[in-house]
């Protein structure tokens, strides 16, 4: 299967390609390996298949939303009168969500440099994103980045001038994300003054955390006939995180082929339980590119879903009579996560058996 993945943030695609093995089907970013990684979530059911391979490279790909002109964020002043540079860190940073930090300098810089050194555990330094807000244009913006020092340690850094005092404190506004999997990880801030002199804040410790996902109702050997009943599966989220998921989301992919065929989206049968309506068909969607399909769920609970709520998707597929003979297995599977971010997947292949 082609190892293509639509980019839809500045780095996201790199980062979750750096920590994770994913399959892509049909051209858009699905996740099919192991579960609980994080990278970009399939587009919306019923959206118009990218025309090639490519194509998918290049769309919404940039940090449109991430850098487009904003309101100014809250710039809370952190540390005390005593410290010379401080740095804000909350205790989590959940995996789909920007989490804000912010940096408070009471000493003058001039032509200075600040330096956040990330160490982490449990994922990779490469995949954290780091922006600081510019109120001069209203634009979130990347840190400058190194993480050649491996993949437990990186470097973020970004010019700065401010004539910075006890009594009138610069603070920076800074947001991060984690796009990979769970793990904690520590940043220090220093700033070089300009001067040969450097300013140092105290480390902060925080961990990256996702809600729990658990699939269930599909075995490892789980054979489908074609024309044949459809089978139920479950998947629960339940927000363990200290924050709401205000664009929680969950996705259904599909890829088969056999000797020159392959299934298409007649092919398969995707439902979904909703109260009150009863099984509704959720439509799939072929891909412009490699032979797959893709569906987009049904919301299982009102946004935000916030912590300690939990949602819940009812599902069931059946194997069309029309399936292709030459298709004897296919590769599927459900991704959930938060606006164009997935915090978890997991793989729910099948087998397709005879038929009516």
């Amino acid at each position: 299967m082609t190892q293509r993945v639509v980019q839809r943030r500045s780095r996201s695609v790199r980062h979750a390609a750096a920590g994770s093995a994913m399959a892509l089907v049909a051209g858009l970013a699905l996740v099919a390996g192991t579960a609980g990684q994080a990278t970009a979530i399939p587009a919306a059911a019923g959206a118009k298949a990218a025309e090639s391979c490519d194509s998918g490279q290049n769309t919404a790909a940039s940090a449109a939303a991430d850098t487009a002109r904003t309101d100014a964020p809250a710039r809370a002043t952190a540390g005390t009168t005593a410290q010379k540079l401080s740095y804000h860190l909350p205790a989590q940073a959940p995996i789909g969500l920007w989490t804000q930090s912010s940096l408070t300098l009471r000493a003058p810089v001039s032509k200075g440099t600040v330096r956040l050194d990330v160490s982490s555990r449990g994922f990779g330094t490469d995949s954290l994103l780091v922006q600081r807000y510019v109120p001069e244009t209203r634009r979130w913006t990347d840190l400058k980045s190194d993480t050649s020092g491996g993949p437990g340690h990186g470097v973020f850094t970004f010019p700065l001038t401010a004539a910075a005092s006890a009594a009138r404190p610069h603070t920076v506004a800074l947001r991060l994300q984690d796009l990979d999997r769970p793990g904690t990880f520590t940043v220090t801030a220093s700033v070089d003054d300009g001067k040969g002199r450097t300013h140092r804040a105290a480390a902060r410790h925080s961990t990256a955390t996702r809600p729990t996902v658990s699939v269930s109702g599909w075995r490892t050997a789980t054979a489908l006939t074609r024309g044949g009943p459809a089978q139920p599966f479950t998947v629960t989220v339940k927000n363990t995180t200290d924050r709401a998921y205000p664009a929680l989301n969950a996705s259904y992919f599909a890829f088969g082929e056999g000797k020159g065929h392959a299934l298409a989206p007649k092919d398969l049968k995707l439902e979904q339980y909703r109260p009150g309506a009863g099984w509704k068909r959720v439509p799939l969607v072929a891909g412009g590119c490699d032979p797959g399909m893709s569906a987009a769920l049904h919301p299982a609970a009102k946004a935000p879903l916030a912590p300690g709520a939990t949602a819940v998707y009812t599902l069931r597929v059946a194997v069309a009579s029309s399936a292709p003979r030459e298709v004897t297995s296919a590769d599927a599977g459900v991704s959930v996560g938060n606006a164009d971010v997935s915090f978890f997947s997991r793989e729910l292949p099948f087998t397709l058996k005879g038929g009516k």
